[in-house]
C-alpha cells in the first residue's frame, strides 16, 4: 500500500483516548470490510460461470484481482491497527519520552492516512463488483425467461 502524505496535523493534539477510539473504530470497520470480502467472494462463486461469459470476463477478472489485492491490504491494516494499539502505552505511561510519542503520534496520522485512502479504493470496488454482479444477475434472469418461452 503506498501511503500519501497530507499535512495533517491533526494528531498532534489528540489525546491517548481519541487516538485508542480511533484505532478501535478503524478496527471494527476494517473487520467489517472483510465479512464484506467473504460476501463478495460467495457472490462470485455463485455467478461464475456467467461472469465468465465473455462479454464480461475482463472487467470481471480486473475486479476479483482488485478484490483480492484489497482482501490482502485489509488483512495488513489490521495487523498495523493491531500493532500501533499495542504501542499506546507509550502515550500514557506516565513516562516523558518525547521521541517515542513523536513516532507514536506520526505512526497514528501515517494510519489514518492510509485508512482514508484504503476506505476510498475499497468503496470505488465494492461499486463496480455490486454494478457488475447486478448486471450478470439480470442478464441471468432475462435468459431464463427466454429459456421458458
Amino acid at each position: 500500500m503506498k501511503t500519501i502524505h497530507t499535512n495533517a496535523k491533526h494528531t498532534e493534539w489528540l489525546s491517548a483516548d481519541e487516538m485508542h477510539f480511533e484505532s478501535k473504530k478503524w478496527l471494527s470497520e476494517l473487520e467489517f470490510c472483510k465479512e464484506e470480502q467473504w460476501f463478495f467472494e460467495d457472490l462470485i462463486r455463485s455467478y461464475t460461470l456467467q461472469i465468465l461469459d465473455n462479454d464480461h470476463f475482463e472487467e470481471s477478472k480486473r475486479l476479483i484481482d482488485q478484490l483480492s489485492k484489497i482482501v490482502t491490504q485489509t488483512e495488513t491494516l489490521i495487523n498495523a491497527v493491531k500493532s500501533h494499539e499495542k504501542q499506546l502505552s507509550i502515550m500514557v505511561d506516565g513516562i516523558d519520552e518525547i521521541a517515542k510519542e513523536k513516532a507514536y503520534k506520526n505512526e497514528h496520522r501515517n494510519l489514518t492516512e492510509l485508512f482514508g485512502e484504503f476506505k476510498k479504493r475499497y468503496r470505488i470496488l465494492k461499486t463496480k463488483l455490486f454494478n457488475l454482479i447486478k448486471l450478470v444477475m439480470k442478464e441471468s434472469k432475462q435468459n431464463q425467461l427466454l429459456d421458458k418461452e
